[in-house]
């Protein structure tokens, strides 16, 4: 993803008859995302974290950043199945876990209104 933005490659227009593709990401200090289609960038997404959200352990900044991305591009998401793309192990399990916290439950109850594939 860094390579990805550091190129700065043109946007491309989205073409609703392909799929979409989303990948996110989190580091210390910041979440971000891209919207692509065919590898190709449709959109940038990017946020500092401030306050609380600095301290966030490294699986609730990744989640922080997906359930973001998905309110961000939700009007282009929801229409049919898309690809999440993730490097974190444990966000590829979402839909077996059984014992959440408030704050992750209500973050993965949004995440899965969409119809997504994780990768």
């Amino acid at each position: 993803m860094k390579r990805r933005l550091t190129a700065a490659p043109l946007l491309i227009l989205p073409d609703f008859t392909k799929q979409f593709e989303i990948e996110c990401d989190a580091s210390g200090i910041g979440i971000g995302g891209v919207l692509m289609q065919e590898g190709k960038p449709i959109a940038y997404f990017s946020k500092k974290l401030n306050g609380a959200q600095l301290n966030y352990p490294v699986y609730d900044k990744k989640l922080y950043a997906l359930v973001r991305v998905l309110e961000v591009w939700q009007h282009y998401l929801w229409p049919k199945e898309f690809i999440i793309h993730s490097d974190h192990e444990a966000l590829k399990y979402l839909k077996s876990q059984s014992n959440l916290n408030k704050c992750h439950a209500k973050w993965v109850e949004f995440i899965e209104s969409f119809p997504y594939i994780m990768k």
